[in-house]
């Protein structure tokens, strides 16, 4: 994997950059649509390429582990062959999904034993294997097995929890040092930062994530309920130490203008559910703030969803059709709110690309952060 730098904004510490992976390049800024199980959910992988040009997406590797499984995975020749994606894939470690939906686990220096949150049956996810799920499963990227510390977490839990974390860490990298790609294409590790909302933990975490040398690096543990001024102010002590001339991932995040904010820290890569999940609930993210298209007022509303938007589902569909089809819990519904929310989320980090490269990002930022979370 390769990283360049094309641009920094003057006025903040945003920047624009190209990512290359064996399955192509991702200009950055860049948001990451998730697809848990392999599928973005309600959106087929042919519109993720033609309608919303979804430069890498997300696998996650404790679902994927569970079902369908690596045997599966393996025969297919890994999981762009299974899904039919051509273009980049990230897969996350499991950590954050073992400790959220595992109700009994047990963490110990040896890894994490937690129970099926669909039969019940026992696993032992260890840093090594998972090194060995994601070689299995072929994405792009993939993630070193850390602990998500809950929020509120206190100091000397988070403290020990970081330890463990490099720890495991080292173990990560040695293991996958010294195994090869299973398709025939070079894959990367990103280590992840960890310290919840301690300033000097962060500043721990961050150096020593750092001293690993690896060809990209992850913040982890934001965006899990903290206040959005944490998140902040720990993203800025972190990419402060980071390395300027690698990518940087913020996992998690986040609403529209939490990217925007993120990006002018010095951020480049993005994910979250919020874009896919909301749409499901029928809550549209817009150029000009948020619509609940639940409510009665877009009962006789025959406007486009976004008469702006290049997509055909934001031209065609208007708001009174889109409130039917979701309070009928008609899947179209789901569909379309999907589209919209996924286009939006990449029009908006393409558009603090161009404004970053004008040098206009800055200005452009605090005037779009007023507008986006207004309530329409």
């Amino acid at each position: 994997m390769k990283f360049s730098l094309q641009a920094n904004d003057p006025l903040s510490k945003a920047r624009a950059g190209t990512v290359t992976t064996a399955h192509g390049e991702i200009q950055t800024p860049i948001f990451m649509p998730v697809g848990t199980a392999g599928t973005v959910k309600a959106v087929h992988q042919r519109e993720l390429k033609d309608d919303i040009d979804a430069k890498i997406i997300l696998g996650n590797t404790y679902h994927l582990y569970l079902r369908p499984g690596l045997d599966t995975l393996e025969k297919a020749g890994g999981l762009h062959k299974f899904i039919g994606w051509d273009r980049p894939i990230l897969t996350d470690s499991g950590g954050y999904q073992v400790y959220s939906l595992s109700k009994v686990r047990k963490i110990k220096e040896e890894g994490v034993t937690f129970y099926s949150h669909i039969d019940g049956s026992k696993h032992l996810f260890t840093p090594e294997y998972a090194m060995d799920i994601q070689r299995t499963i072929g994405a792009d990227i993939i993630m070193a097995f850390d602990e998500c510390t809950p929020y509120p977490c206190d100091y000397t839990y988070a403290a020990q929890s970081i330890k463990m974390t490099h720890r495991w860490l080292k173990r990560c990298c040695e293991r996958f040092d010294t195994t090869e790609p299973k398709y025939g294409f070079d894959q990367t590790l990103f280590p992840i930062v960890q310290g919840s909302v301690y300033k000097d933990l962060r500043i721990k975490s961050a150096e020593f994530i750092a001293s690993m040398g690896r060809e990209g690096n992850a913040i982890g543990g934001l965006s899990v309920g903290e206040p959005a001024e944490e998140m902040y102010a720990m993203t800025e002590v972190v990419c402060d130490i980071l390395p300027s001339e690698k990518p940087r991932y913020l996992m998690g995040v986040g609403t529209p203008i939490n990217i925007l904010e993120n990006i002018a820290l010095g951020v480049d890569m993005f994910d979250c559910v919020m874009p896919t999940r909301n749409a499901r609930n029928g809550m549209l993210f817009t150029r000009n703030g948020i619509i609940n298209i639940r409510n009665k007022k877009w009962e006789n509303d025959f406007s486009p969803l976004d008469a702006e938007s290049d997509l055909y589902a934001d031209q065609v569909t208007s708001k009174a059709y889109l409130r039917h089809l979701v309070h009928s819990k008609e899947m179209l519904g789901a569909q379309i709110a999907t589209l919209h929310n996924l286009h939006f989320y990449l029009w908006l980090v393409k558009q603090a690309r161009e404004k970053i490269i004008s040098g206009e990002f800055y200005e452009w930022k605090n005037k779009m952060v007023k507008i986006l979370g207004n309530k329409l």
